[in-house]
């Protein structure tokens, strides 16, 4: 019982202990016959931490720190990023850097020339990225590669510095498994959704008396089973309805609301172990909620890039790549969860206890992206 107790504590708070969001930089890069170009765009808020962009130190990064600093950054850049083509190094050139805004903050974009000694279409490339590799260990490089008509992805970073892509294998089914992999990674990292998900999960082992106005364990595996299965489903289907409206372009909502409300989604759902309002009918909360959730899932498939001629690929391939994520979460989760129900400790101390954390740290995360402030480390 107390291995169980301490898996269980474990898979629940180590997104909370290690919810430091990795920081994300964009590289695209553009393969046609010899020639490879490409684009970098790399958050203003991690360069200054690495250069010091805020010369005036009055917490706002302008135009002109900026530009001032431009050979700076090409140079800490370009030192942190190698490509050979068919296993011969190239030398990169940036070009003139312009600022663009994603969905969570302003981006230096770095225009890339690869010049390489090949005289035809490379059919290797390799890859080597080191950026903030030293300051940042979870940053990853999401990767758009575009050669011969197709695009691939990839996640550069620490546990995967260097990479090797055939060009002349980006099949169609490469490409779905690469937004596979994106989509699960996604959920593992999106601690947001995670503790919405883990808030909606808790009771799910328990029963609300109204009587005694307590939880009490439910009798069998299969009831608890059932709940699980309508609440996962619920939330799938939801946010799989507007991540394809999203990512079609369909509906557009502004990105500090998408986020604002998600942060809200998990504080209701975690006070609700605290106080039920809503009880037996969870999977209700959960398709409305997720239906918001879909957009902030679609604004991290608009960073990815998806490809004009495998739109649909793509987006199928993200969703299950999602769901696969939720699947090994719920599969960690119910089975210690149910063998702890009857214990003070989860009814307790991972029921309310863990509901209150959850609340508070989403709350927080709610008052951030509301006033676009940045308090938390995660």
């Amino acid at each position: 019982m107390r291995r169980a107790f301490i898996a269980l504590w474990l898979a629940f708070a180590l997104p909370t202990a290690w919810a430091h969001k990795p920081s994300d930089s964009y590289l695209t890069i553009v393969v046609k016959a010899a020639s490879i170009t490409g684009h970098w765009d790399i958050a203003l808020r991690d360069l200054d931490f690495a250069l010091g962009l805020d010369a005036d130190g009055n917490g706002e990064i302008t135009w002109g720190e900026v530009r001032a600093r431009h050979a700076d950054i090409a140079a800490y850049a370009s030192e942190r990023l190698q490509l050979k083509a068919d296993d011969k190094a190239c030398t990169i050139e940036v070009g003139e850097q312009q600022i663009d805004n994603h969905t969570d903050g302003a981006y230096s974009v770095l225009p890339l020339a690869f010049k390489c000694d090949t005289a035809s279409a490379p059919m290797r490339l390799t890859l080597s990225y080191t950026l903030f590799a030293d300051l940042d260990p979870q940053h990853r490089g999401l990767l758009n590669l575009v050669a011969r008509g197709a695009v691939s992805t990839a996640v550069l970073g620490s546990q995967a510095s260097t990479q090797s892509f055939e060009l002349g294998d980006i099949s169609r089914w490469r490409q779905f498994t690469d937004y596979v992999n994106e989509g699960t990674w996604h959920i593992w990292i999106g601690f947001d959704h995670i503790l919405f998900l883990l808030s909606l999960l808790l009771p799910s082992v328990l029963v609300w008396q109204t009587a005694t106005r307590t939880w009490g364990a439910v009798q069998g595996f299969r009831e608890a089973f059932v709940d699980v299965l309508k609440v996962v489903t619920a939330f799938t289907l939801a946010h799989s309805i507007t991540l394809s409206l999203a990512a079609l372009g369909v509906v557009e909502l502004p990105s500090r609301l998408v986020e604002s409300t998600i942060a809200a989604s998990i504080v209701v759902a975690a006070l609700n172990n605290v106080h039920p309002l809503v009880f037996g009918r969870l999977w209700m909360v959960a398709f409305g909620f997720g239906l918001v959730h879909g957009f902030g899932f679609a604004s991290v498939l608009a960073d990815l890039g998806l490809p004009r001629d495998a739109l649909v690929l793509a987006l199928v391939g993200f969703n299950v790549g999602v769901e696969l994520g939720q699947i090994a979460i719920v599969l960690v989760f119910l089975p210690l969860a149910f063998v702890l129900r009857h214990t003070r400790v989860y009814r307790i101390g991972l029921m309310i206890g863990g509901s209150l954390l959850i609340a508070a740290v989403a709350g927080v995360w709610l008052a951030e992206r509301a006033f676009a402030q940045k308090w938390l480390p995660f």
